[in-house]
């Protein structure tokens, strides 16, 4: 970092008045913060990393008041990153700024293979660190298992699933599948039958693994009870709304069987609750259905989710989720992205297969390709469908796919309200929050940027549009 960006990145601070995902406030004028740890782990185990700014004061609304001494900082900075493992080598930065001494540590992020990077004296269980917003919080035990299982190439689809037997599954299913492969792969006739079994992980150790069973299984849900989808229609924007005479859901359905079974029972609750209008093909005149979502996309959705879902010990108990609100369809899938997966990457760039065992038998028995075109097909449905972007969120234990419908649009008492809440600086976050809706980048899109548009709401960092710290505020 120049010292002109440090300057640059001072005052933003101050006109933020506000830490972030990527930024974290020490005062530091009377020594040296004692626990940096729990910052030095949460930067390192992000994408990006994060910057640590000492000599500004956030009790005295980010004051600069300037470093003690700034030879003594960095040493003793770096003595508590050299207590972290792996090792962190921050980057530090000296700049003056209204007449004091200010110093800024770059923290890399570390490779997702060294992760969870953590304070040694805490060992890695209670010393690995999270950032979400501006603090820093305790990785869970599943965040932990995540990296571990993504560096031992752990797949969770091929674990043996101990009750159950060979008898509990299908064998006309499983021979079906098993000729399948053999016509396109004639070395499998040489094998036997076992052999067969294990490298096709319908077995593992002659116990049926857990990708067989939720695929040949009689009744997957007998030995894995909450591996199924629950599905509810609410009669409003969040859960909670109600209907005049009290009626919480207008649809609400349990939905269990093979993988195969849950899709195609999935895609017909959504086909029973979505609005269906007729239209005029501008290409043909013609009157033509059309269903409120693109049916492609909900499938797409929906089997991402059966299949790239995280099948551990961690997530078992928790079933995919299908929510219907009056403006949107929210698709729950528990986990997180897997491996190197970024949101920014979906679609773009081959993924690390979490469950490669699924994927394969998918696509005999779903009719998959299993070649990355799924979001690629959401994105495209909806735009043909002149609906808003799909909305993808990576949380810290789900991965959540939003469909707008074309109900949800802003309207000016919207949009002077607003304007009136952006008297102050406010995150998209904050926006996001304040209009009740989910989606930070829908927000953005639909509300945020018309106003910027229009001249109705000024940036703070107005050189850095997409900055993540930046903040809108009006006249």
């Amino acid at each position: 970092m120049l010292n002109i960006e440090l300057n640059d990145l001072i005052k933003q601070i101050i006109t933020t008045q506000a830490e972030s995902q990527t930024i974290e406030v020490k005062a530091a004028h009377g020594g040296t913060p004692k626990r940096l740890y729990d910052t030095l782990s949460s930067f390192s185990n992000q994408d990006g990393g994060g910057i640590i700014v000492f000599g500004l004061d956030e009790t005295q609304n980010f004051k600069p008041v300037g470093v003690y001494d700034l030879q003594d900082l960095q040493k003793k900075v770096t003595e508590q990153c050299n207590q972290m493992i792996p090792q962190i080598r921050a980057i530090f930065t000296i700049t003056e700024y209204e007449g004091v001494n200010i110093c800024s540590a770059e923290i890399p992020s570390i490779d997702i293979t060294n992760r969870p990077c953590y304070y040694a004296g805490a060992g890695k269980v209670k010393g690995s660190y999270v950032r979400v917003g501006d603090a820093d919080l305790p990785m869970t035990d599943y965040e932990i298992y995540n990296f571990e299982s993504f560096k031992s190439h752990v797949h969770d689809d091929e674990r043996p699933i101990d009750r159950a037997t060979l008898s509990l599954l299908r064998e006309n299913d499983i021979n079906n599948f098993i000729l399948q492969m053999k016509l396109n792969r004639p070395g499998f006739s040489k094998l036997s039958e076992n052999q067969i079994y294990e490298l096709l992980s319908i077995t593992r150790n002659n116990i049926p693994t857990l990708a067989s069973v939720l695929n040949f299984g009689i009744y997957p849900q007998g030995l894995l009870p909450q591996l199924a989808i629950t599905a509810i229609v609410v009669p409003g924007e969040t859960i909670g709304d109600i209907t005049s005479d009290g009626i919480r859901f207008l649809d609400n359905k349990r939905i269990e069987g093979t993988l195969s079974e849950m899709l195609d029972e999935a895609i017909a609750f959504c086909k029973r609750n979505i609005k269906v209008q007729t239209i005029i093909n501008p290409n043909n005149g013609k009157r033509e259905d059309r269903t409120e979502y693109p049916i492609n996309a909900i499938r797409e959705a929906i089997l991402n989710a059966l299949i790239h879902r995280d099948y551990s010990i961690y997530t078992e108990g928790t079933p995919i989720q299908i929510c219907f609100f009056t403006n949107r369809l929210e698709i729950h899938s528990p986990g997180s992205l897997y491996g190197r997966m970024t949101i920014f990457d979906l679609g773009k760039a081959r993924p690390d297969l979490r469950n490669p065992a699924l994927a394969t038998m998918s696509e005999f028995l779903l009719k998959t390709e299993n070649r990355y075109s799924g979001i690629p097909t959401i994105r495209r449905e909806m735009k043909e469908y002149n609906l808003p972007e799909p909305v993808f969120e990576n949380k810290r234990n789900e991965f959540v796919v939003t469909l707008y419908n074309n109900q949800h649009t802003s309207n000016n008492n919207e949009d002077i309200d607003l304007i009136r809440f952006c008297k102050s600086p406010k995150s998209r976050k904050e926006i996001a929050e304040y209009l009740d809706i989910k989606t930070t980048s829908f927000v953005t899109k639909e509300y945020i940027q018309p106003l910027v548009d229009a001249g109705k709401l000024k940036l703070t960092i107005p050189d850095k549009p997409k900055s993540k710290n930046q903040k809108y505020y009006s006249d």
